[in-house]
């Protein structure tokens, strides 16, 4: 295998892809060219304007972590921030407080937004940053156009019952304490993939669905036009990791996002959510944690390859070792 291709959300198939390089680097992944190249096809619905800035998370959780400026605490954001333009945007009563842009994040904000109303799309720009980070991937903006995930919750004092609110002040700011009732992804059924989105499939050698959440990541990058046809056409092997591990997400709001679009929340409803792509879905294998070794026969029984190990991310072995046992599942 010369070409693997990920679609990427941000901390977990950051982590993910860790493992990953490091699994190239070290030799340790069955099949695998010493020289391998990775391609990410990267989320970007959880982009947002702020202060006049256009933020992009996933594909800056994922630059920041390969290109080792993450904040390895927090998970997002830069190594040794500093807050003081947040601290005296509070001080004027700017909106929004709950979203905090560090001082270091600043300026991959003011690049990235000068360069795009220079008139550079989304794409250039994002080739551009990562020049100075060298993340060992290629890292593609799944589209250049806007898109922008929305989640509705209850509201009592609205007319309707329930107000819309961007998937950044739902995660952010409410931490998804409260239930979502529906998600709205505006402008997706509209947008065109971005400049080598759908390349990046077909010619691949293996693609692989990190754990990453299965509705407003993974979900969302499936959603833009062209790319599940791209998945059931390819002639690479369909891998997935389950994000769910002994019924409940790791880390995040998938709990919460599967619920509200009616998906069973454990690693065998994820993956029968994919589906088989010997079935009409995506995928050719799907590994679960062993906690939820007991749901493999249903995965079976839908014509998925499917096994259990260790899914928990701990270090950088051990993940490769995921991906390791994630190739083995459906290498040829």
């Amino acid at each position: 295998m010369q070409n693997i291709t990920v679609l990427s959300g941000g901390m977990g198939g950051a982590r993910f892809l860790q493992g990953l390089l490091h699994g190239i680097a070290s030799g340790t992944l069955p099949g695998v060219a010493a020289d391998a190249t990775v391609t990410v096809v990267a989320n970007t619905a959880d982009d947002l304007w702020v202060h006049g800035l256009k933020v992009c998370p996933d594909l800056d959780t994922v630059m920041y972590t390969l290109g080792d400026g993450i904040d390895l605490e927090r998970g997002w954001g830069r190594r040794e921030e500093t807050w003081s333009v947040k601290t005296e945007l509070a001080e004027y009563g700017v909106e929004p407080t709950w979203f905090g842009l560090g001082d270091r994040d600043v300026a991959t904000h003011l690049v990235r937004t000068q360069m795009l109303e220079a008139g550079f799309p989304l794409s250039q720009v994002t080739e551009a940053l990562c020049r100075r980070w060298q993340p060992g991937v290629t890292l593609l903006p799944m589209t250049d156009d806007r898109v922008e995930t929305h989640v509705a919750i209850a509201d009592p004092e609205s007319p309707s019952g329930r107000r819309v609110i961007h998937f950044q002040e739902y995660w952010v700011r409410l931490r998804a304490s409260v239930p979502a009732e529906a998600v709205i992804v505006v402008g997706l059924d509209d947008a065109t993939p971005g400049p080598g989105v759908i390349d990046a499939i077909t010619d691949a050698d293996l693609v692989v669905l990190p754990p990453s959440n299965p509705v407003v990541s993974v979900g969302t990058i499936l959603g833009v036009p062209r790319v599940r046809e791209a998945l059931t056409a390819t002639s690479a092997p369909v891998v997935g990791l389950s994000p769910i591990v002994g019924g409940s997400h790791v880390r995040g709001m998938a709990e919460q996002l599967l619920t509200s679009i009616g998906v069973e929340v454990s690693a065998a409803g994820v993956g029968l959510h994919y589906g088989a792509r010997s079935a009409g879905g995506l995928l050719d294998g799907w590994l679960v944690d062993e906690r939820d070794a007991e749901q493999l026969g249903r995965l079976h029984e839908a014509g998925l390859a499917a096994a259990a190990v260790p899914l928990m991310m701990t270090d950088h072995d051990a993940t490769a070792a995921m991906a390791s046992a994630a190739i083995e599942l459906v290498r040829r």
